[in-house]
């Protein structure tokens, strides 16, 4: 799958980009509502949570950092791969899933033509495009929410967007995008994954897509993980 997608990079003619762009329809438009939630759930409990113990020491300004970074570098990210895993990489699994047992893989290779290039490529492009413009709408919606629970603590609007403005650099911006893309790649690419190995059977699909999605999110658990300890150690 990486090779298959390394060459459509390559060579984007051969990439079947209406399926692509249906396919980024599906997993990040359609995405945004729920995305929009969970992300202001997130900033208005976190600013909450954390106001509530800061105001102790008259220190609610510093929550802005919190959920500014916390946001930027994590929650944002990291809840919206969890969220596209089960809702997107179920659905990857299930569609190829389907098609495995009716054969219509075994049609496609038959035929001349690469499972991987007409039903993986297309997927993995529309998550590696879609995750970190989702990750970013959820870290805006979350700064929204925690700016609407600061009010209650008589920190203005504007003071709030100053503190996270200067606390929030560039690095952190990039290291959230960063691990938004290969959070894509991970969704897509297992959930493609699982799709393929589906048996025949009629539990077979409903098998790959919960597969999918155990996977996808401890994968995504651990590889973020991994890059916390790396960022920590280079100084990012």
């Amino acid at each position: 799958a990486v090779s298959a997608v390394v060459a459509a990079l390559r060579n984007p003619r051969s990439v079947r980009w209406r399926d692509a762009i249906q396919m980024a329809e599906e997993a990040g438009v359609n995405a945004l509502p729920i995305v929009a939630l969970i992300g202001f759930l997130m900033g208005v409990i976190l600013a909450f949570q954390s106001a509530v113990a800061m105001r102790q020491f008259g220190a609610e300004i510093y929550v802005a950092d919190l959920v500014g970074l916390a946001m930027t570098r994590e929650l944002g990210p990291l809840m919206t791969a969890i969220l596209l895993a089960g809702r997107s990489g179920a659905a990857f699994a299930a569609e190829i899933g389907t098609m495995k047992v009716n054969d219509e893989v075994n049609a496609l290779s038959t035929m001349g033509l690469d499972p991987v290039r007409f039903l993986v490529v297309p997927r993995v492009l529309a998550a590696v495009a879609m995750t970190p413009l989702l990750s970013v709408f959820a870290v805006l919606i979350g700064l929204f929410g925690g700016a609407m629970v600061m009010q209650l603590f008589d920190v203005p609007f504007y003071t709030y967007y100053l503190e996270v403005v200067n606390r929030v650099k560039l690095n952190d911006l990039m290291s959230g995008l960063f691990k938004s893309v290969v959070f894509g790649i991970l969704v897509a690419g297992i959930g493609c994954l699982r799709g393929l190995q589906t048996r025949t059977g009629a539990a077979a699909v409903g098998l790959s897509a919960t597969s999918a999605v155990v996977t996808g999110i401890v994968l995504i658990v651990a590889v973020d993980g991994i890059f916390a300890v790396v960022f920590y150690y280079l100084d990012i």
